[in-house]
């Protein structure tokens, strides 16, 4: 490949088109599930509990995704980064696309549900692999003192995804609601094919990352690299799943469970709920770089365990702000959680888990750690915050989840050591097993 096409510019913008394309196809689902998919997969239902089911199959992709974190971290650490991201972005497409194509329950009964999970189980797959191999050729390719600049770059494609996904859905709303819940739900999934090919053609012009053509020619490519991070860096995957906590529990409770939510219980319209969530998105294509700046020039952990103390101190008045029902109010709590909150605890993660793991080890130790963390911390949290309405009839057991996200992701951080100034091309041990907030160890 060119000189051009491998600068870290270049790796990073292709990072993001491609994780744009495909968090737009994940978002479609996530803002369907609490909008549509209950009434149209899930008709038989009480209105409350298809919503739980429409969010349970919304979750089901989680399960899939330390699976497949596995198989592409495996592979990524074998074959290479750039294989992986081209395979991840034709799975989720075909995953989106089959979506749009898909038949209701009113047309083939209990067979649409099915079929509507499965395709869940194919995105799941795809984005096991994409965050992963996305974060990694930015950080991989980047000069040493601005990789979590770099690595902002995939991540601000996380709301840029939702932002085009719940545009696409506010636009839509416009239509006549027959025509809404007849067809014009499935333009945004069908849309994806196109998407796809785009981004494909991008990907594919990028050179692979620097530092695994390193271990390559060094002849250190692991046989089995899922099953040495579990012997190797169990500290360091411990760290990982769950340092995700607070930015996991903090999204889904806004940009998904709040959309349905804020409808139901609020009084809000669709589209006041939409169009805050979309401005909230939109601000944090700005301020991930900006915290990505911070985590470069103070260490990833400051910024982390700031973010992690906000989670904390936001939790309260967020629901206070969506419950108000007035649209402003609405759109401030979205900016603060997603803008703010989400920023803080979230952009360092790009940089912060790769660190966490020596080079031919990286792709299955990140992924694997990223993935079991949003099993665990992501999928379940607009099941549980809707269950936990249920039970309470209030929000304040809402508030106390997000809370619980922020002292764990704070406890995570804390016994990490800092990494910012490690040399990851040639780092040899796993930063979180070298010695808490000790120096790196570098080959």
């Amino acid at each position: 490949m060119g000189r051009q096409a491998s600068s870290p510019r270049n790796v990073a913008f292709a990072s993001f088109i491609g994780t744009t394309i495909e968090f737009f196809d994940f978002g479609i689902f996530s803002t369907a599930s609490a909008l549509i998919f209950n009434k149209l997969f899930f008709p038989s239902l009480d209105p409350l509990i298809g919503t739980l089911a429409a969010f349970a199959s919304f979750g089901v992709a989680f399960l899939v995704r330390p699976l497949g974190a596995a198989v592409f971290g495996h592979f990524g650490d074998r074959l290479g980064r750039k294989r992986m991201l081209a395979l991840s972005l034709v799975i989720m497409g075909v995953g989106t696309t089959m979506v749009g194509l898909l038949p209701t329950y009113a047309m083939i009964g209990i067979w649409a549900p099915v079929l509507l999970v499965f395709s869940r189980v194919l995105q799941g797959i795809a984005v096991s692999g994409e965050w992963s191999g996305a974060v990694l050729m930015a950080v991989e390719h980047a000069p040493a003192r601005k990789r979590a600049f770099y690595a902002s770059w995939p991540q601000r494609g996380v709301p840029a995804g939702l932002v085009l996904s719940t545009a696409s859905f506010y636009l839509v709303e416009q239509l006549p609601r027959d025509a809404m819940m007849s067809w014009g739900w499935r333009v945004p999934f069908l849309a994806s094919a196109v998407l796809v090919v785009v981004g494909l053609y991008i990907r594919l012009k990028i050179a692979e990352s620097p530092a695994f053509r390193a271990v390559q020619e060094r002849d250190e490519v692991s046989r089995y690299p899922a099953g040495e991070v579990f012997r190797k860096a169990g500290g360091s995957l411990a760290i990982a799943v769950f340092s995700m906590a607070a930015n996991s529990i903090m999204f889904y409770s806004a940009a998904v469970f709040a959309l349905s939510y804020g409808v139901t219980q609020a009084g809000a319209s669709r589209g006041t709920m939409l169009l805050a969530v979309a401005i909230g998105a939109f601000l944090q294509i700005f301020t991930i770089p900006i915290v990505a700046g911070l985590a470069d020039r103070y260490g990833r952990r400051p910024v982390l365990l700031a973010g992690s103390l906000l989670t904390v101190l936001v939790a309260f008045p967020f629901f206070w702000l969506v419950d108000s029902g007035e649209p402003v109010a609405i759109i401030i709590a979205m900016v603060l959680a997603l803008s703010v909150v989400h920023a803080l605890t979230g952009s360092p993660m790009a940089v912060f888990l790769p660190e966490l793991f020596e080079t031919r080890l990286r792709y299955s130790g990140s992924a694997i750690g990223y993935h079991v963390g949003a099993m665990v911390m992501s999928g379940p949290t607009p099941f549980v915050a809707a269950a936990l309405f249920a039970w309470a009839g209030a929000s304040w057991p809402l508030a106390l989840y997000i809370i619980l996200g922020g002292v764990i992701t704070a406890v995570a951080v804390w016994i990490a050591r800092e990494s910012y100034e490690d040399e990851i091309v040639k780092a040899d041990t796993p930063a979180a097993d070298s010695g808490a907030h000790g120096p790196a160890t570098v080959a």
